[in-house]
């Protein structure tokens, strides 16, 4: 097995991430939460949990409906087997 084109990427993948210029941190990461960004971020975090909490809710909610129905309405339990009506 010829390992030569597996190391030759390797290196040049090390080369680019040691070339790379350092990344810019968010204004959360730099500690200015007072920021336009630090705003939005928190907005979309919020807005995210409020999606997420209304869809459990929603689900919590069916189940509820399903249990209070299964409650008033049950299922009749027939007192003789019923005859297919294919076989009258």
């Amino acid at each position: 097995m010829n390992r030569r084109p597996a190391l030759l990427a390797l290196a040049m993948l090390a080369l680019l991430f040691a070339a790379a210029p350092d990344a810019s941190a968010c204004a959360a990461c730099f500690g200015k939460s007072d920021s336009k960004l630090a705003e939005g971020m928190n907005a979309g975090i919020f807005a995210l949990l409020g999606v997420v909490g209304s869809v459990l809710f929603a689900i919590a909610a069916f189940f509820c409906f399903l249990v209070r129905r299964a409650a008033t309405h049950p299922l009749p339990i027939p007192s003789e087997p019923q005859v297919e009506l294919s076989k009258l």
